[in-house]
């Protein structure tokens, strides 16, 4: 009777330690722990930069939150390829996420010889942090002030009518190919390594126009060093109110602004995703995160999943478009 009872014991403990282990290891389970350790934000570039800077705010503010450290690690190379890649193939447990931006995910999968990773299928988006408005600059006394006497000065026969990009497939590059496509202008690409050199030689006459980022642009246009001709934002930059949009100035539906996003690797369980989305746009919301992705020329876009997924789809089709038009290649 004794000997009974006591294997019936053994065996309800045994399968009552078995559940307590079955539990553990399920997803459901790690959900609701989550998160259990530091996370990892793979910035996909190198130190410095507004990408890294931005993603080192939002990971301090982020790990405040959640209780647990997240740790950013640069790892650069073929313009966000190599980074964004690790992270597609990392564990879908949201332990390792990767910052990413409009470049690398909708713009080098189509001028690049070959992808290491899909950015549809094999990312899960935990969230957009913002958008950066671009804007058109010129030398100062270029002999075209607007946007309209630009282009009206492209089309003349004879005429080259030049413009400088941050490089080959850059989004600025591929924005003013959308702007030849829809006005019939013939402005013509210059390549830069980055748009730093690009703002020197504009400022000194070298070469007429830059599309570039607003913050990069601001103080040089509040020096005087270069004029501002348009943004191409939906509304006018708060920084800039006096600068008209591409579409006050007569190009009709031209939206071309970048972004920087959080994702995850495909598979992520919904309710990690979900649970790093509430946290990331609490911070997005918060006054000081605001201020100071602003000065970075970010505007904060808390945004659901679900919302930016369709915004990275609708980008990777259009920009798709317009490279295979341009017949736009990565050197």
């Amino acid at each position: 009777m004794l000997n009974a009872l006591i294997k019936k014991t053994v065996k309800n403990v045994s399968l009552a330690v078995g559940l307590t282990m079955l539990v553990a290891a399920s997803p459901s389970y790690a959900q609701g722990n989550f998160p259990n350790k530091p996370i990892r934000l793979i910035v996909p570039f190198t130190p410095g930069g507004v990408t890294d800077t931005s993603g080192r705010l939002i990971a301090d503010q982020l790990s405040k939150r959640i209780g647990q450290q997240v740790i950013v690690e640069n790892k650069p190379g073929a313009t966000g390829n190599i980074g964004s890649a690790l992270v597609a193939n990392s564990e879908p447990d949201g332990y390792t996420l990767v910052y990413g931006f409009d470049g690398t995910m909708v713009v080098n999968p189509h001028i690049a010889a070959s992808m290491p990773f899909d950015p549809i299928k094999d990312f899960t988006p935990i969230g957009k942090i913002g958008e950066t408005v671009l804007i058109l600059v010129s030398y100062p006394k270029f002999e075209a002030q607007t946007l309209k006497e630009i282009i009206a000065l492209s089309k003349q026969p004879g005429k080259s009518v030049t413009f400088g990009s941050s490089g080959i497939g850059s989004p600025q590059h591929v924005g003013i190919e959308l702007l030849n496509q829809k006005t019939g202008a013939k402005l013509v690409h210059v390549p830069y390594k980055g748009g730093g050199q690009a703002m020197i030689d504009v400022q000194g006459g070298n070469i007429p126009l830059v599309f570039t980022a607003v913050a990069g642009a601001y103080p040089h246009i509040q020096a005087g060093r270069i004029k501002a001709v348009a943004v191409s934002s939906e509304k006018r930059a708060p920084s800039l109110p006096d600068v008209p949009t591409f579409i006050e100035s007569g190009v009709p539906d031209f939206v071309v602004s970048g972004w920087v996003a959080m994702f995850a690797p495909a598979k992520t369980p919904k309710a990690v995703v979900t649970y790093l989305n509430k946290e990331l746009n609490a911070v997005l919301s918060t006054p000081d995160v605001i201020t100071r992705l602003e000065k970075m020329g970010i505007t904060p876009t808390p945004w659901t999943p679900e919302k930016f997924a369709a915004e990275v789809k609708a980008d990777y089709e259009r920009y798709g478009k317009v490279i295979k038009e341009a017949g736009i290649k990565a050197n």
